[in-house]
């Protein structure tokens, strides 16, 4: 409950805000004044409405409909937010430095610096201007990003240089799918079509590294059914994610079991080719034991009681379970979560709580890949940072 308030509390201040620097400066008439700030408080809770209506029962058509205007107007307005206040700042420094030359020249021509008064009317124009044009360009980049998420995932291969590894695990290809967020916007046909491509990439090894789903099993099982068509020689395996634990963590692992996948909760699978042996290794997502003690991540105890074996790779949901994972003497992880960002500039908040946003980094002895996801959350939206699935193929160093 809290965090939401947190979130509500932010939004407030994000949406107040837009209000402030376009409703206000715009002198509308008092009605249309009032109407612009009521559609404005109404799209501030219109996000919450689809979730509400879900937990409930309802779905269909309607349902889908809500959901794609509120996700739509959060997308819009969070990046119109951004642009204004970029605007802002960038004004308030340039009208320093102008205030800053005029004390200058005022010092130094002895108090006859001149001052352009600029016409109240003039500038009104001017502002009702820039702010249309503001609206423009983010009805522009919304528009771009809408295109970005719906496209089709790209393909990533990536080398995984990996010390001493054997001739029987050079070359070994892992498919990595995650954050699908399959939901009232992401249906079976996106599913489908990740599980097509998946497949035409004959991968050795599929993993799905969390945050299948918004929304109980009971309502998005025929939306997620198609990856039971996954297709890998030596198995597809699952680890949760945060949006697991929000939608009922029990069901998720009995029906991504049910899907085909091995579900490893702080465990390992040792992956035997040819006289050569992997261990893969899966922990729990870095807040699941906020949920169930039992869920606590722990990167030392997934490899508890395994062999010694020619590399050692870990599914962590989050990038943060690296710092584990190298004491722990993982080779490789393979994470998520963080989207890329999704779209510009809120990759810098998730640069707030990861040590990594996107793509492979070195830590210590290990190395760490963060995917840009699969799917998207929230807005149907991404600006700077594609949708992914990976290829990881290992090779000797």
């Amino acid at each position: 409950m809290s965090f939401f308030l947190i979130v509500i509390t932010v939004l407030s201040l994000m949406y107040g805000y837009i209000g402030w620097r376009l409703i206000v400066p715009a002198a509308f008439s008092l009605p249309v004044t009032i109407l612009l700030w009521v559609l404005l408080a109404v799209l501030l809770v219109l996000p919450v409405v689809p979730t509400g209506l879900q937990m409930r029962g309802y779905q269909g058509t309607g349902v889908e409909i809500i959901a794609w205007i509120a996700f739509l107007s959060f997308g819009f307005l969070t990046l119109l937010f951004a642009i204004l206040l970029t605007k802002d700042l960038f004004v308030i420094l340039a009208t320093a430095a102008q205030k800053t030359m005029h004390f200058v020249e005022h010092v130094f021509n002895g108090g006859s610096a001149s001052v352009n008064q600029v016409d109240p009317s003039r500038r009104q124009l001017i502002t009702n201007w820039v702010h249309l044009g503001i609206l423009g360009a983010t009805a522009a980049l919304t528009g771009y990003g809408i295109f970005e998420a719906l496209r089709a995932p790209k393909v990533v291969e990536v080398t995984i240089p990996i010390d001493n590894l054997p001739d029987d695990l050079d070359g070994l290809r892992i498919v990595q799918i995650t954050d699908i967020h399959v939901s009232h916007t992401v249906r079976r046909s996106f599913v489908q079509s990740v599980t097509d491509t998946v497949n035409a990439l004959s991968p050795d090894l599929i993993v799905l590294t969390g945050d299948l789903a918004d929304g109980p099993v009971r309502q998005l099982r025929d939306e997620v059914a198609p990856l039971a068509d996954l297709r890998a020689p030596l198995g597809s395996f699952f680890v949760t994610g945060n949006h697991e634990y929000y939608s009922g963590v029990k069901e998720w692992i009995e029906e991504t079991a049910r899907l085909g996948f091995t579900v490893l909760l702080n465990e390992h699978k040792v992956i035997e080719r040819g006289s050569a042996q992997l261990l893969l290794a899966g922990v729990t997502d870095s807040g699941g034991g906020q949920f169930d003690r039992e869920h606590i991540s722990d990167p030392q105890k997934a490899q508890s009681g395994a062999p010694t074996c020619h590399a050692k790779v870990l599914l962590a949901h989050q990038p943060r379970s690296i710092f584990a994972a190298a004491q722990a003497g993982y080779d490789y992880v393979i994470s998520g979560h963080t989207h890329g960002g999704q779209y510009f500039p809120y990759h810098f908040l998730a640069a707030l709580t990861q040590p990594y946003i996107s793509g492979l980094h070195e830590h210590g002895n290990t190395r760490i890949y963060v995917s840009r996801g699969t799917g998207y959350w929230g807005p149907q939206m991404r600006i700077g940072a594609r949708s992914e699935i990976t290829v990881h193929r290992l090779t000797s160093a």
